[in-house]
């Protein structure tokens, strides 16, 4: 915003002068369109004229402008500069002559100002760079880059400066602040990214030769929501329309990661709406399958848990029971309860390979799930189900057969 009203006020300063000019008669004082310079550090004051040591105007600008970088230190600086080098005497004659002008006399003094205008206001590919050195600066606050990269998301929208980011060096020092610890600095360098390439398959082209498919691909598995929105956001704007970044998106197993967030999403959303069509833990997902009331059944792809068949060696009875790492080192899950008699091995599988072999038997759907997405890493170590109907699971007991325990 600060720059944007320091655009304006220099607008002002020029036209000002301008009209003076025009009309005939300059101000003795110095003109604003040369001798004004403005800076808020060492890049900025690079965009506009400076006087030189030994020119007269260099001695008449002075006493207005900070003797540190050789620009006004403020917007009240250019503010008091342009009021102080004011003759309201002469504005008000010059006003006067604007109002005794043709249409045509009219027209041609605003293209004169326009121009005048145009020639002393910095581009947009000077701003742009402004941005970059600023994200490229190791020093700058943590304020500056999100500023710098604020501003490069308004300057990139149109077609021709997202063609000229990557020309400034601003594609691969965007990219680069994909991996700032901040995760904000993140979010807006992700939001750049996407807003420059869309539908811009120069620039999509540019991005997927600088590598930055599979660091957004990470980052829509962040836990901050806004940063895995926006990151996808990014990659929709990449492979949309785009084969070469389709081909490498499945290649990183995006396919993957949408079918995860879509599933996980729509089994989150039954628990959310309590709708009693959802199922989790090793005990109430098996009564369930047992039922028949499993639809789709969603194990993570690393279940640490084994099935153990054993035999009670008292009585002979055949007990199944699911065992983590942790519970298999404990004895007494080897014996029975009551009696105490040992309860022998008679067998023991994964219960995700048990789950592959026998998912079919109970008319369901076997669904695997990673941690390569946000939603995915949520059900780590998880198993539950989506219910083909309504079942509330606290209304069943266990059978006196088979006993599950839960690892959760």
């Amino acid at each position: 915003m600060e720059r944007v009203v320091l655009r304006f006020l220099l607008a002002s300063a020029v036209i000002l002068t301008a009209a003076t000019v025009i009309s005939g008669e300059r101000v003795n004082e110095t003109s604003a369109t040369a001798e004004l310079v403005w800076s808020k550090g060492k890049l900025e004051s690079d965009l506009l004229s400076k006087p030189q040591p030994g020119n007269s105007d260099y001695l008449s600008a002075g006493a207005d402008v900070d003797d540190h970088d050789g620009g006004f230190s403020s917007l009240d600086g250019v503010l008091r500069w342009t009021i102080g080098h004011s003759d309201p005497a002469k504005l008000k004659e010059s006003a006067e002559d604007v109002q005794r002008l043709s249409a045509s006399e009219l027209q041609k003094r605003q293209l004169e100002i326009k121009l005048i205008e145009k020639m002393n206001m910095p581009s947009d590919a000077q701003l742009m760079q402004i941005a970059i050195d600023d994200l490229n600066n190791s020093s700058s606050s943590l304020e500056d880059r999100q500023r710098a990269l604020q501003e490069l998301l308004i300057l990139v929208e149109p077609l021709d400066n997202a063609n000229d980011l990557n020309k400034l060096g601003g594609l691969a020092i965007v990219i680069q602040e994909l991996n700032h610890p901040d995760p904000d600095i993140r979010r807006l360098s992700a939001w750049v990214l996407g807003k420059a390439y869309q539908n811009n398959p120069v620039v999509q082209k540019q991005i997927l030769e600088l590598g930055a498919l599979t660091k957004l691909i990470k980052m829509v598995k962040s836990n901050s929501i806004e940063e895995a929105i926006k990151a996808l956001y990014a990659v929709s704007a990449l492979i949309r329309n785009n084969l070469s970044g389709q081909e490498l998106f499945y290649a990183e197993a995006g396919d993957t990661m949408l079918q995860e967030k879509r599933l996980i999403g729509k089994y989150f959303e039954e628990i959310s709406q309590d709708t009693g069509k959802y199922v989790f833990g090793v005990d109430d997902t098996l009564k369930a399958l047992e039922m028949g009331a499993v639809e789709t059944l969603i194990v993570w792809e690393s279940l640490d848990i084994n099935r153990y068949q054993l035999k009670n060696s008292a009585t002979g009875e055949i007990v199944i029971k699911h065992l983590n790492k942790e519970q298999e080192t404990n004895q007494d899950n080897f014996r029975d309860a009551e009696t105490k008699a040992e309860l022998e091995v008679q067998d023991k599988m994964p219960l995700l390979e048990w789950f592959a072999n026998e998912y079919k038997r109970f008319g369901c759907t076997l669904e695997f799930v990673t941690n390569k997405s946000q939603e995915g890493s949520q059900f780590c170590r998880g198993i539950g189900g989506i219910l083909r109907y309504q079942l509330d699971m606290r209304s069943f007991d266990l059978s006196d057969g088979d006993v599950y325990d839960d690892s959760e």
